[in-house]
């Protein structure tokens, strides 16, 4: 008796998914490197990577979770790269995505990039601990002391400019 495959959804086109994820895709990858333009050349690679690979999945949840472990494949491969370690930024600022600058946002990029990976997928992306865990292949304790580390250090460079904190 043979057990039958569970339901894929259909491929799709990668324009659609591209208008579902691209701004999901493009903020963790700004998280990440923390360069507007690196951002924006992951996102390009990611959904190059998603046409090319054009995988089945069983649900939109675990089409997202796919582009963004791709997300996290490519931002590794582009921090690790010879040229970004030799690449020196034109200006000492890290520009914010929305344009806005603010004190939260500039002490979370000042964040070591495992730290602020945890802290992005958590607090802006809304997933849990487990899921995080299983985006990033590691265990959950080790995301729960990413996330632990990652506020301590924020409260401590936050802790002057905020008096709730």
């Amino acid at each position: 008796m043979s057990v039958p495959a569970p339901a894929t959804l259909p491929a799709g086109s990668a324009e659609e998914a591209y208008r579902a994820y691209r701004d999901t895709v493009l903020r963790l990858a700004y998280a990440r490197t923390g360069s507007k333009e690196a951002a924006e050349d992951l996102l390009q690679e990611v959904f190059v990577r998603y046409i090319k690979a054009s995988p089945a999945f069983l649900c939109e949840e675990h089409r997202k979770a796919w582009l963004l472990r791709v997300t996290v494949n490519c931002s590794n491969s582009f921090l690790s790269s010879a040229w970004h370690r030799r690449c020196v930024p034109l200006s000492e600022e890290i520009p914010s995505m929305s344009g806005e600058t603010s004190d939260v946002a500039a002490a979370v990029a000042a964040l070591p990039v495992k730290y602020r990976t945890v802290i992005h997928l958590f607090y802006y992306e809304g997933y849990s601990v487990e899921e995080i865990a299983s985006i990033l292949h590691t265990r959950t304790g080790t995301v729960k002391s990413h996330l632990y580390r990652a506020r301590q250090m924020l409260k401590g460079q936050l802790r002057g400019e905020y008096s709730d904190v």
